[in-house]
């Protein structure tokens, strides 16, 4: 009788943990990008080293091409987290709604576009844009936003001291330069080294070395998705941040090989290349908080384009309680 009830005893302690283990819940999460790019590497790193299938959650990522249609996708629950630039959650809230978009976790921490010159200048000065063709982005987006901003900073009026365009869609502004329009031309990764390799530009400044530290592109989700979904969040999170230390330990080479299956039509030494340079210059951030700083950076870029419809205390918009968590293990 003994011996049977040991056998039962050992049986059980095996049956139960695995009886647990197939229980477990895997929570589905879909995920809007704004755009599909280099500049996002810790993302999907995430998603190539597993991060999000140890935290048992299941990725569904959607690129919905722009800044507009990412938000609509969110405010219509197409969408359960977006990853879009910060601007985007207080132009939401100017307009009034009674379920903020929350930013809860950073992705990357400055301007990931470059300025790209048609002929190769040795010795860059910002002044050498006076009186040029400045093909510019969309306005009342980070980029464009930033873009003046550093301008500015050099002592260069927009719309005054060069001939600035800002009517090329996103997507056509690299065939838009291509073809012959300006002289000078404002491009994310990796358009912009492969102009530099096939001849038709030259890299000649960052935007985002010149703008400092800012919330370029932030995961944020509706407040109400927050509140019911408090443990998906910081799952997810923590996923992130597993990501953003495993880019700041490995090597370019590693990081390129592990995100080149996102970029099947890019050479892995183009993604290589890119990887590098966002690495050098800090964009990608080293944890997921959106610090104080930074939100007022922001604001003040937002500013002095003059697109910010109203000042926002960091706190109405940004739940830090998540990264502040998974950061401080």
């Amino acid at each position: 009788m003994k011996k049977w009830l040991l056998y039962f005893c050992v049986a059980l302690l095996i049956v139960l943990p695995l009886s647990a283990c197939s229980q477990e819940k895997v929570e589905t999460i879909n995920l809007a990008e704004v755009t599909h790019s280099i500049f996002y590497a810790p993302l999907y790193v995430a998603m190539a080293e597993g991060f999000f299938e140890e935290e048992g959650l299941d990725v569904k990522l959607t690129t919905t091409w722009g800044g507009d249609k990412t938000m609509t996708a969110l405010l219509s629950d197409g969408a359960d987290i977006a990853l879009v630039g910060s601007e985007t959650s207080i132009y939401v809230h100017a307009q009034g709604s009674n379920d903020p978009i929350i930013n809860f976790a950073q992705l990357t921490q400055t301007d990931g576009t470059f300025l790209v010159s048609r002929e190769k200048i040795e010795d860059f000065e910002w002044e050498q844009l006076k009186d040029s063709t400045f093909l510019g982005q969309r306005k009342g987006g980070m980029p464009q936003m930033v873009g003046e901003f550093v301008l500015k900073e050099h002592g260069i009026d927009p719309q005054t001291d060069l001939d600035l365009i800002q009517n090329v869609d996103f997507a056509n502004i690299p065939s838009a330069f291509a073809s012959g329009t300006g002289d000078f031309v404002q491009l994310f990764e990796p358009t912009a080294s492969i102009f530099e390799k096939e001849g038709t530009g030259h890299i000649v400044a960052s935007f985002g070395t010149e703008s400092g530290k800012v919330p370029y592109t932030t995961f944020m989700s509706k407040q109400s998705f927050l509140d019911e979904n408090a443990e998906a969040a910081k799952k997810f999170t923590t996923a992130i941040y597993k990501a953003q230390q495993w880019v700041q330990e490995k090597s370019v080479k590693e990081i390129a090989e592990s995100i080149a299956p996102q970029f099947e039509d890019t050479e892995l030494e183009l993604i290589e290349t890119v990887v590098q340079r966002y690495k050098e210059q800090g964009s990608f951030a080293t944890d997921p908080i959106l610090d104080v700083e930074e939100w007022e950076n922001l604001q003040n870029i937002m500013d002095e384009a003059g697109e910010l419809p109203m000042r926002v205390d960091h706190e109405t918009l940004v739940n830090t309680s998540f990264a502040e968590e998974v950061s401080s293990k």
